[in-house]
């Protein structure tokens, strides 16, 4: 099994947390970590290590963060250990939910940070040019 953190700008984390526990139910092995505008660096390394403390299992963690180049990002990286913890940018609803599905399926850490960054990527669409698509496929 693997666990997660989402660390996060604010209270996004925990946002996207309750809304993939609304979808997909099952228990997952997942925590929010909000770091707050005021927390200093140490602060925030602090929050980052005690979760994954608490959700680091023997498939490895994965932490997703918001953005590349943002302070959740850039102090989750100094956690970054190959085959124990992978880190995934830009998190968004698709991947949390994908990774509630993946979450015991016994394939390795690097294998499920892929599957769920390829969720994420697709999920990210402009409807006008889908609709199009599809009018034209239509006709």
């Amino acid at each position: 099994m693997i666990g997660a953190l989402i660390v996060t700008h604010g209270n996004l984390a925990s946002e996207l947390l309750n809304a993939a526990r609304k979808i997909e139910s099952t228990d997952i092995v997942i925590e929010a970590v909000p770091l707050e505008w005021t927390d200093s660096v140490d602060e925030a390394r602090e929050k980052i290590r005690v979760a994954l403390d608490r959700v680091g299992t023997d498939g490895g963690v994965i932490i997703f963060t918001d953005m590349f180049g943002g302070t959740p990002s850039n102090i989750s990286l100094s956690f970054l250990e190959k085959d124990r913890v992978e880190i995934i940018t830009g998190v968004n609803l698709p991947m949390v939910v994908k990774f509630a599905t993946l979450q015991q399926d016994g394939k390795d850490l690097t294998a499920v940070a892929h599957t769920i960054s390829e969720k994420g990527s697709k999920a990210i669409r402009v409807a006008s040019e889908l609709l199009s698509a599809e009018r034209r496929a239509a006709s």
